[in-house]
């Protein structure tokens, strides 16, 4: 059946909801890439102030689990057995993604003034067969994925299902004055289709807003500028801590390396590092 009537008023219309809907991802890509800048900033600035002394630190733990590792190896042979720490593990901040590139939308059809007749429904089967034969693919996935398109286009064609073959051979590419008639009907097409792309791309939007603020990153960072604005100055206060640590590892891995003569202090050494890091 042929598609209905469509006013000039109708397409404008459309066309002024479709550039509402611009307008609104538009604004979602900006409010992502402002926040999606905002946390690659932060972490440019927390591992600036932090990372030497988290590397440092990192190396000292992996300093003393290799002397536990001997230590524990030397009370075996000796018959004592105590529990060994596992080893430390680096915590990587994770990368801040951007979003992917958005596809652009396909121009608008043009054509003669006058409507073309839609095609018949044979014609339209023949096009999709065309397009989707799997003889006409490669071998692979390719003609797997045409083998499951041509058995929908022969039920579609089958049950004289119309609109199915028009979306697939639309969604294929096919210009819609060549499917579904035109140019108003075209037009009307082509703006089904952008208002779908556009909807799409404002849940991809959305989507990749959400996964920015799951980060832990980002919590820190308002968890950091909330305390600036207090006046405090939480990453001088992180940097002291993971000096404090570093010392207390240094020490620590002093007295690893040198416990190794005496069972008991070394089961002893063992027992309270595995403590510390259960």
């Amino acid at each position: 059946m042929a598609s209905m009537a469509i006013t000039r008023h109708d397409l404008t219309r459309r066309r002024e909801q479709l550039q509402d809907l611009q307008r609104y991802l538009a604004v979602l890509e900006a409010d992502h890439d402002g926040a999606r800048a905002k946390l690659l900033g932060f972490r440019q600035r927390y591992l600036e102030a932090l990372g030497p002394l988290m590397r440092e630190l990192d190396e000292l733990e992996a300093q003393l689990h290799q002397a536990t590792a001997v230590l524990s190896d030397t009370l075996k042979r000796q018959g004592v057995e105590v529990p060994v720490p596992s080893a430390p593990r680096c915590k990587a901040w994770p990368e801040v993604p951007p979003l992917p590139e958005a596809t652009p939308l396909p121009p608008e059809p043009t054509g003669p003034t006058a409507d073309l007749p839609p095609p018949s429904l044979k014609t339209l089967y023949r096009r999709a067969a065309m397009r989707f034969h799997p003889d006409l693919a490669p071998s692979g996935p390719e003609r797997e994925v045409c083998e499951q398109r041509m058995m929908v286009v022969n039920e579609a064609y089958a049950n004289g299902d119309r609109s199915q073959l028009e979306k697939l051979l639309l969604a294929a590419g096919e210009l819609p004055e060549k499917v579904i008639g035109g140019p108003a009907d075209a037009v009307r097409a082509w703006l089904g289709l952008c208002e779908h792309m556009v909807q799409g791309r404002i849940r991809i939007v959305q989507a990749q807003m959400l996964l920015l603020q799951s980060l832990q990153m980002h919590e820190l960072r308002i968890a950091v500028e909330r305390a600036e604005a207090g006046g405090m100055r939480p990453l001088d206060i992180m940097a002291a801590r993971l000096r404090a640590q570093i010392a207390e590892r240094r020490q620590e891995l002093y007295i690893g390396e040198r416990v190794g003569g005496d069972a008991r202090l070394a089961a002893d050494f063992l027992r309270k590092r595995y403590q510390r890091l259960a």
